[in-house]
C-alpha cells in the first residue's frame, strides 16, 4: 500500500486492530519465515575498507538464519535464559548482526556503545547483569578491546568473553601482519575468554531450546551512560516486530538495497534498519566499523552507492553535511529515498542534497524509550521540511500540558509535551528500574518523550524543543530552538547548539556554541550581532558565542548538550573566581545521580568560604577535586 497522507495511514489502521495482523510473536519466527520466503537472497553486507572494490563478505538469509541459530545455541550453553543478558561492545562487522540476533533469540541483548570509557560500559554492565560479552579481539587503531576487559574486571557478574577477530576481513600482507601488532590485554580473573566464531561453528543449525511462542523483553538499549549512570530501555518483541512490520509495509521489500552507516548499538540502525529487513527481506549494507566515522566513508559514499545498487540511504544531518562538500562522482540513480533522523534537517541543507543527487529527503522521529519509529514525513506525499511527518499507523500522539496537576490536551498548532502511544512503547516498564518509570506516562498508557512539539492543522508533527533543555531566565521559558534555528540561517553556521549558561542574577542566561561550514570564517563577535537581529525575543539572544572546531555530537549525530553545559559552567565559574582574585579553579564538571551537573574544584590554596563567597550566588553546586 502506498504511503502519502493521513488518509493512507489511516486506511492502514482501519483494515484491522493491531493485534489481529498475522506475524510471528518471535524475533526467530520472524527471521525463519524471511529467510523461507528468500533463502538465497542477500540479507547483510559488510566490508572493512571503504573503497568500492574493496573485499567485501554477504551472508544470504539462508546463512544468516544458521549463523544467528548457532550463536543462540552457544548463549544457551553459556547458561542464557529468557531473562540472562548478553552484551556487546563492537564496531559494525557481521558478526555484531549475529551476536545481535542470536542474543535476541536466546535471552536479552545488550548493544553498548564501543566509545564508551572503561568505567561507564562497566556501569551497564553492573546495571543489566550481564554474563556474556561479546567484543573485539585486540587489534591495532582501537582500544575495544582493552577498555571492555577491563570493564569486565569491575563486572563480576560477567563470566564469558566472546572475542570476535577482524584480521579474517583482511587480506595479505595485512592479515599477516596484524597478529604481531595485537595489544597485550589484562583480562580478569573471573572470565573465561573464547573466540566467538570457533565456538558459534561447533553448534548445530537447528535450535536446540523451544523458541516459546510468546512476547517478551528481549533487548536492552542504554539511553545514557556516558555519566556511568544509564538508563536501560527494555525492549519487546512485539515492539520490535512493530518497528520491522512498518518498515516492510512503507519502505522496504526484499529487492530494496539499504546502505546502514550507522551503529548496530543505536535503535536507529537496530530497528529502522535491520529489523525493516528482517521483515522485508532486503539487503542491508554496512561499510566499515566505524560506519560514517570510517577512514574514507565520506570521500567514497558515492561510489559505495553505485557499487551495491543502492536504493535506500539512511543518514544524519551531521553526515548530509559532510556528504554535500564532496561531489557527487557515481552513478547514484538507484536511490529512491533518503531517510534522516535524530535531529532536526536544516532547510537549506535539505535542498542542497535534493540538487545534487535529484533524491528528497524524509525526515522522521523516533526514540529509544518508544523502540523507535514515531512519525515520518511520506514517502510519497508532501514532506514539510522541518517537520517530523504524520504518525505511523497503530500510533497514537497527543500534544498534552500539564494545568493543576492533570494533563491537558493542546489545541492545533500550540505547543506542549509530545506523548506517545503505539506497540513499541513498553507501558509501564519502559525502564530496567522501576524508580525511573514514575512519571514517565500520561494516562498510564502516553509516553512523555520529553520532547515540545506541536501538531499542525494537516495533523504533522513538529518538533520545537526540549522539555529539559529549556533555558529558565529569571522564571522566564526560552526555547533553545529559537537561537538555534536563526543561527542555522548563518551561511557560516553548520551547526548550533544552545544552552542557559549559570547566571549569579538570573540563574540562567543563553549562551550558543557554533560549528562552522568546512572553509568558512566568522567571528563569534559577528555572530552574537547576526543573534541580535535575527533571534527576535529579545531575552532569548545569546549573552555568550563560542565557535567549536565541531560540537560534541552523540553517536547518530545529536548536538550533545551535557558537554556544552560542562563548558559553559567551567568557563562562567572560573570567571567569577577569577574576576574575585581567588585562586581556586574548576577542573572538571561531573554528572551526580542526585545533585545533577557539579563543578569539580583544585584550591590552590584557597579555602572554602571564598570559594563560597563567590560560587554561592550560582544554581549549580560544587566540591572539591579529590
Amino acid at each position: 500500500m502506498g504511503f502519502a497522507s493521513m488518509a493512507d495511514r489511516n486506511a492502514l489502521e482501519a483494515e484491522m486492530p493491531w493485534q489481529d495482523r498475522d506475524l510471528p510473536k518471535t524475533l526467530f519466527g520472524l527471521l525463519s519465515r524471511t529467510t523461507g520466503t528468500f533463502p538465497d537472497r542477500p540479507a547483510v553486507s559488510y566490508q572493512i575498507f571503504s573503497g568500492p572494490k574493496d573485499k567485501a563478505e554477504t551472508l544470504r538469509w539462508s546463512q544468516l538464519l544458521d549463523r544467528v541459530t548457532q550463536a543462540a545455541n552457544l548463549f544457551r550453553e553459556l547458561g542464557i535464559g529468557e531473562t540472562d543478558v548478553v552484551a556487546y561492545a563492537l564496531p559494525n562487522c557481521n558478526e555484531t548482526t549475529v551476536a545481535l540476533l542470536g542474543a535476541m533469540v536466546a535471552g536479552i541483548a545488550n548493544p553498548i556503545n564501543p566509545l564508551l570509557e572503561p568505567e561507564q560500559i562497566a556501569s551497564i554492565l553492573r546495571e543489566t547483569k550481564a554474563k556474556v560479552v561479546v567484543t573485539l579481539k585486540p587489534f591495532p587503531k582501537t582500544d575495544v578491546a582493552q577498555k571492555v576487559h577491563e570493564a569486565c574486571r569491575h563486572a563480576p557478574g560477567v563470566k564469558t568473553v566472546l572475542e570476535v577477530d577482524l584480521n579474517r576481513y583482511l587480506t595479505p600482507p595485512k592479515s599477516w601482519i596484524v597478529p604481531f601488532l595485537r595489544p597485550k590485554l589484562r583480562g580478569a580473573d573471573h572470565v573465561d575468554v573464547k573466540c566467538f566464531r570457533r565456538e558459534c561453528a561447533r553448534q548445530p543449525k537447528i535450535l536446540q531450546f523451544e523458541d516459546v511462542q510468546k512476547d517478551r523483553v528481549a533487548a536492552y538499549f542504554h539511553t545514557g551512560g556516558t555519566t556511568g549512570m544509564p538508563k536501560v530501555a527494555q525492549h519487546t518483541y512485539s515492539g520490535m516486530i512493530y518497528n520491522g512490520w512498518l518498515g516492510h509495509t512503507l519502505l522496504f521489500s526484499e529487492q530494496d538495497n539499504i546502505i546502514c552507516p550507522l551503529p548496530l548499538f543505536h535503535v536507529f540502525a537496530v530497528h529502522v534498519i535491520l529489523m525493516a529487513s528482517l521483515s522485508s527481506g532486503a539487503h542491508v549494507v554496512f561499510p566499515t566499523p566505524q560506519g560514517y566515522r570510517g577512514e574514507g566513508v565520506f570521500d567514497n559514499f558515492w561510489k559505495l552507492i553505485e557499487r551495491w545498487k543502492i536504493t535506500f540511504v539512511i543518514t544524519v544531518p551531521t553526515a548530509l553535511s559532510a556528504l554535500m562538500q564532496r561531489p557527487v562522482d557515481a552513478d547514484v540513480s538507484s536511490v529512491k529515498t533518503a531517510f534522516s533522523g535524530s535531529a532536526p534537517l536544516p532547510l537549506e541543507l535539505f535542498r542542497r542534497f535534493e540538487e545534487a543527487t535529484g533524491v528528497s529527503i524524509v525526515e522522521g522521529y523516533g526514540l529509544t524509550e518508544a523502540t523507535c519509529l514515531v512519525s515520518v514525513n511520506p514517502v510519497e506525499g508532501v514532506k514539510k521540511v522541518g517537520s517530523i511527518g504524520i504518525p505511523m499507523p497503530y500510533t497514537d500522539v497527543k500534544i498534552l500540558r500539564v494545568v493543576d496537576g492533570q494533563p491537558v490536551e493542546c489545541g492545533v498548532d500550540e505547543v506542549g509535551e509530545i506523548c506517545i502511544s503505539n506497540p513499541g512503547v513498553y507501558a509501564g516498564h519502559t525502564y530496567t528500574e522501576a524508580d525511573k518509570n514514575r512519571d514517565l506516562f500520561h494516562y498510564g498508557t502516553h509516553l512523555r518523550t520529553g520532547d515540545l512539539g506541536r501538531v499542525d492543522g494537516d495533523g504533522y508533527l513538529w518538533i520545537t524543543g526540549r522539555a529539559k533543555d529549556l533555558i529558565i531566565r529569571g522564571g522566564h521559558n526560552i526555547d533553545p530552538a529559537e537561537i538555534e534555528e536563526a543561527l542555522l540561517g548563518h551561511p557560516a553556521v553548520a551547526f548550533a547548539g544552545a544552552i542557559g549558561q549559570p547566571d549569579a542574577h538570573a540563574g540562567e542566561l543563553p549562551c550558543a556554541y557554533v560549528e562552522l561550514v568546512s572553509g568558512s570564517t566568522v567571528s563569534e563577535a559577528e555572530l552574537l550581532e547576526y543573534a541580535r537581529v535575527h533571534v527576535h525575543e529579545r531575552a532569548a539572544q545569546p549573552k555568550h558565542m563560542t565557535i567549536l572546531d565541531e560540537l560534541p555530537k552523540t553517536a547518530v549525530g545529536k548536538v550533545f548538550k551535557p558537554d556544552l553545559r560542562k563548558m559553559a559552567i567551567t568557563r562562567v565559574y572560573n570567571g567569577a573566581l577569577a574576576e574575585a582574585e581567588c585562586a581556586a579553579r574548576v577542573v572538571s564538571v561531573v554528572d551526580d545521580n542526585k545533585r545533577g551537573l557539579v563543578a569539580k574544584l583544585a584550591a590552590n590554596g584557597a579555602d572554602e568560604a571564598q570559594v563560597s563567597a563567590v560560587l554561592g550566588a550560582f544554581t549549580r553546586p560544587w566540591d572539591w577535586l579529590k
